[in-house]
């Protein structure tokens, strides 16, 4: 098979996605056992900060999608959207695998859907952020700007089978996270707060039964 001519095209590096990226993303809501969950991404603004901060989106690509959104706010608001329906399908899948459960068929299209989207990998570079994914560049579609996310999502997924993916025990938190611990009995995303949190309700809880009062 004759090699694709790319030379017309522009090119863009895309930095390789941490493993846990796409865990990073979907924990953007976060305290998702509360009535009122926090939420970090409230617009496509946001989500273009947090690449930035986190995804190691292209400066050019980024400034790109700021005034392209700057132009069409309806569709930004739609790619804000987007973005979130992606972010909940990638929280789903992982918690899913997390709690042992069967991953949903609809979950598993969504990413698969926007996997297809992404911008081909042609091969490595160095770029803004070290070494990367040299592609041509596109439009800054919700796929395009968050590829490195849903590469991770998909990595992560082939290999859960060799991680230890775990969703943090308080039941008011649920923030997905991988168990580095030499024993892999982690429970809590961070021991200093939900950790000492569930041991400080604990020990209410057995304060109150043993004055005789309401447990709850």
């Amino acid at each position: 098979m004759a090699a694709r001519d790319h030379s017309r095209h522009h090119r863009v590096v895309l930095a390789p996605p941490a493993e846990d990226l796409c865990l990073a993303f979907a924990n953007t809501r976060y305290w998702r056992g509360r009535a009122a969950p926090a939420e970090t991404l409230n617009g496509f603004a946001d989500v273009l900060d947090w690449l930035v901060k986190n995804g190691g989106a292209p400066q050019g690509l980024v400034t790109q999608a700021r005034k392209w959104a700057d132009a069409h706010r309806g569709d930004a608001a739609a790619a804000a959207a987007e973005s979130i329906a992606l972010r909940e399908a990638i929280y789903r899948l992982f918690a899913d695998i997390a709690d042992g459960g069967k991953l949903a068929e609809r979950d598993l299209a969504a990413l698969n859907d926007a996997l297809a989207e992404t911008p081909p990998r042609l091969h490595l570079s160095r770029g803004e952020h070290g070494w990367g994914w040299e592609a041509n560049e596109a439009p800054p579609s919700v796929a395009t700007l968050l590829a490195p996310v849903l590469w991770s999502a998909a990595d992560l997924l082939i290999y859960s089978g060799n991680r230890r993916l775990r969703r943090c025990a308080n039941e008011e938190c649920l923030w997905l996270f991988m168990d580095h611990s030499k024993g892999g009995t982690r429970r809590w995303c961070d021991m200093n707060s939900c950790g000492n949190r569930a041991k400080a309700k604990r020990h209410y809880l057995r304060s109150k039964g043993a004055d005789g009062g309401d447990p709850k």
